[in-house]
């Protein structure tokens, strides 16, 4: 046990939340980080934009009503990604990166930190090497990056920024809370280095890794940090402990050690910072479903320590069934306002589970907060005006504002909720009913519920769920396309040049009428197809010049949707995107994507991909209505883009691409519950997709998971062509798609376009090696990981044009066998 002193009065008593939105009410950040890798700033300017957008996100916390005094404020900025941030932190540079990794000394040995310079390489690569893997953050729409850790890691302090910017936060008479990824979650996280022996695992490396946190907690003492947020999302997800090769007896154990190492004293006359330790985005208290899962959840093994705090979620995860050994010693952060959707709560349903939580779970203390950190959510409602000349265009209507809660309204239910907690229903009456009016008025709202959009959904049967026989496709296919082996394409998207979004800003603003709109938008997809023939790919795509997003511009085309003009959510480093709200039942008044398809078919012989986006990714990258069974949701979004692929065939269009890059993504964490999830995800695609005729070649794109946990739904979508990403992790999956015995086309990304490297024709070809030495070459596509939208002309023209090279180099090497045979009489 701990000797540890600290006071008994109830921490965050005016309520608190894991994390705050980062990159900035207006896209600060971005524009920040992109002026600099540009070129036009240097590192200090972007060191004084960070500094100026950290300071105004302290003055709105505290003006928002979070205590500026006690640690309730997190400090949970990042440049990028908080994984990285950890990784730069404890010393997980990886060697591969040669003098940028080995320059960098711990900080005890006279080390000044890791550059911003060194700090982006790893985030976007180098010239000499490419970045590190880039991967989902559980089931959101957030993406990390993978840290890489071998046996010779030498884990220590080489980075203090979260220590200097509390000291900045004091400065501005703010004391924060640091918020730092946990040590179990973040060996979770990472893969082993190259370098590392078979059967290496990140998790045995836990003592080593634990003395570079301690050291971290020492300078954060130091610096008079009164609290420390450790996140340990990693605890609730059993397929992440299974991928990292592990038990939930051994995550236990780990969590038991390393929690009981962390929360004793750090020396004489040094008071540890008190401990949060924060579980969002599942369950902690339930016990894991895995063989030799621990009798009791993770929640009790925490509670065993010496933590000061447990941060648990009640919007994904449950109430504990009765008091928890250890609680009463400790103060539980109960996450009852959601950090993941944008609904507004109910706050009397919320505050009477609140108010029964403490004798219930046997905690000393219980105080509100939210479930997940506010990263997954915009800035403000009120920021939206849903006027001006684009509204009808996307579905807005003032009513959705009183419905919804972005970051800003969520911390004011949180210290709403806290001020109910603390002195009673009737010092909260009016917020209370406020509330529950605009529950109501959502209920009843026209468009909610549509009866023809349901009629249709209860009339389905199993045949609209069911294809064609995949052989007869095949060969109905290969006749009507003519392709050549190995054949060549991208995923849909080109650059979003800066000339695309002026036209599409003045267009919105209504500066420039639909037609002069259409035409700027036609005259570049005929520059996107001359630049794709030239280039010699064999089956093209319209570039889609005229969406701003791939989710945004169907939900601005379907009923039942509303689009944000300030949505802002940040996916990864400086990409964003704004998720259209979900708010009705859904259905299509008329084509969405023939005009464009058609168009950029009547520039060229060769075959045009019409492009949707699928109706599970619509969903994941949206924010969905929660009054309803999401199956359903996701079928109603499925019979319009069924109807869209009829319209795609009537006009002619042979390949039709419905990407759901974000299948894996919404997996649930917990192993028992993923069958369902399984179940209605594929189902929605195949009814979005079953209509189309045998000669109608069906392809479908994933991108930036863990796909081995869901190769079984990939051959379940009965896609006739699955793009998907491989280049970052170097073609992982193809061992997979083998051992699993898959037999459909698949395109295993070649080139990874979320770094502006641009590959050597080498390295493709390398890469196509490996996959046809796994797959059927006759199976084999090549194409980059995911669409080009983000990258320059600069960067994509030659990356394609050595894509093009190495798939012909390979396709020679194929066809040279058949060449030099005898011929068959």
């Amino acid at each position: 046990m701990s000797t540890q002193t600290h006071p008994t009065t109830t921490p965050f008593e005016g309520g608190t939340i894991l994390g705050y939105p980062r990159i900035g009410r207006r896209r600060e950040l971005k524009r920040a980080l992109e002026a600099h890798w540009a070129g036009r700033t240097s590192a200090d300017e972007l060191e004084a934009a960070a500094r100026d957008l950290r300071l105004a996100t302290l003055r709105r916390l505290v003006e928002l009503g979070l205590d500026p005094a006690d640690g309730s404020v997190p400090g949970s900025f990042s440049y990028y990604d908080q994984v990285l941030d950890a990784a730069v932190t404890l010393g997980a540079l990886p060697a591969r990166f040669g003098a940028l990794a080995s320059g960098v000394a711990p900080l005890h040995d006279g080390g000044t930190g890791v550059p911003l310079s060194t700090y982006f390489a790893l985030a976007r690569g180098s010239a000499e090497q490419p970045p590190l893997e880039m991967t989902k953050w559980f089931d959101t729409n957030y993406h990390y990056l993978v840290p890489e850790i071998g046996p010779g890691t030498r884990f220590r302090l080489t980075d203090d920024r979260v220590v200097r910017e509390h000291v900045e936060a004091r400065g501005e008479g703010v004391v924060t809370r640091p918020v730092v990824v946990g040590p179990v979650t973040f060996l979770l996280l990472s893969k082993p280095a190259d370098d590392a022996p078979e059967g290496f695992r990140p998790l045995d490396r836990l003592d080593d890794l634990l003395v570079a946190y301690r050291e971290l907690l020492h300078s954060l003492a130091e610096a008079r940090a009164p609290w420390v947020q450790l996140d340990e999302p990693g605890l609730v997800s059993d397929t992440l402990i299974e991928a990292a090769g592990a038990t939930r007896d051994e995550v236990a154990h780990a969590v038991n050690h390393a929690y009981t190492e962390l929360a004793v004293d750090l020396g004489p006359g040094v008071q540890r910072p008190r401990l949060l330790v924060a579980a969002p985005y599942g369950d902690l208290d339930r016990p894991g479903a895995a063989a030799h899962g621990p009798a009791q959840g993770l929640l009790a093994t925490l509670a065993e320590t010496d933590v000061e705090a447990i941060a648990i979620d009640l919007v994904r995860g449950s109430v504990p069934s009765g008091p928890v050994p250890g609680l009463e010693h400790t103060t539980l952060v109960a996450g009852v306002v959601d950090g993941h959707g944008v609904w507004r709560a109910d706050l009397a349903a919320r505050l009477e589970l609140l108010e029964g939580l403490r004798a219930r779970t046997g905690a000393r203390d219980v105080v509100v907060g939210t479930s997940t950190s506010l990263l997954h959510v915009p800035h403000d409602v009120e920021d939206e005006t849903w006027e001006g000349p684009d509204a009808e265009r996307a579905g807005r209507f003032p009513e959705l504002r009183t419905w919804l809660a972005f970051a800003d309204q969520k911390v004011r239910e949180v210290t709403t909720l806290a001020r109910g907690l603390v002195l009673g229903r009737d010092a909260v009456a009016r917020e209370l009913a406020a509330a529950s009016e605009a529950l109501a008025s959502r209920a009843a709202a026209p468009g909610v519920v549509v009866p023809s959009v349901r009629e249709r959904l209860a009339g389905l049967d199993e045949a609209a769920f069911t294809r064609g026989r995949h052989a007869e496709r095949v060969a109905a296919q290969r006749e009507r396309l003519q392709l050549p082996p190995l054949p060549t394409t991208t995923i849909g998207s080109f650059p979003q040049t800066p000339e695309i979004r002026t036209a599409r800003a003045a267009w919105t603003k209504g500066e420039l009428d639909d037609a002069a709109y259409a035409a700027a938008m036609r005259a570049e997809v005929e520059r996107v197809v001359r630049l794709q023939e030239e280039l010699g790919l064999d089956v093209l795509v319209h570039g889609e010049p005229e969406r701003n997003d791939m989710v945004q511009y169907f939900a601005e085309q379907l009923d039942g949707f509303a689009t944000t003009q300030l949505g802002w959510v940040q996916s990864y480093g400086s990409r964003c995107v704004r998720p259209p709200i979900l708010w009705g039942d859904v259905s299509r008044s008329a084509p969405m994507t023939v005009e464009w398809a058609t168009y950029a078919q009547s520039l060229t012989s060769k075959p045009v991909k019409g492009m949707l986006t699928g109706p599970v990714t619509i969903l994941a990258w949206s924010f969905v209505r929660d009054d309803q069974p999401v199956a359903d949701t996701a079928n109603q979004v499925a019979l319009a883009l069924r109807d869209e692929v009829t319209d795609l065939e009537d006009a002619g269009i042979a390949v039709v691409q419905v990407d759901e890059p974000a299948l894996r993504e919404l997996l649930p964490l917990r192993r028992e519950d993923q069958g369902e999830y399984l179940r209605w995800s594929v189902g929605s695609f195949r009814l979005a997709t079953a209509g189309a005729r045998p000669a109608t070649q069906v392809h479908t794109h994933l991108c930036y998971s863990e796909f081995g946990d869901v190769i079984g739904a990939i051959d379940g979508l009965d896609a006739d062509v699955t793009s998907l990403e491989a280049a970052r992790s170097r073609m992982e999956i193809v061992p997979e798609l083998r051992a699993a015995g898959y037999a459909r086309g698949i395109g295993p990304g070649v080139y990874d376009i979320h770094s502006p490297r641009v590959p050597s024709v080498e390295e493709v070809t390398e890469l196509l090696r490996l996959a046809v030495a796994e797959i059927d070459p006759g199976l084999v596509w090549v194409n980059p990981d995911c669409g080009l939208k983000t990258r320059r002309y600069e960067e994509v023209t030659p990356a394609l044009r050595n894509l093009v090279e190495a798939a012909r180099t390979v396709r020679a090497t194929l066809l040279a066998p058949a060449k030099d045979a005898a011929p068959v009489r």
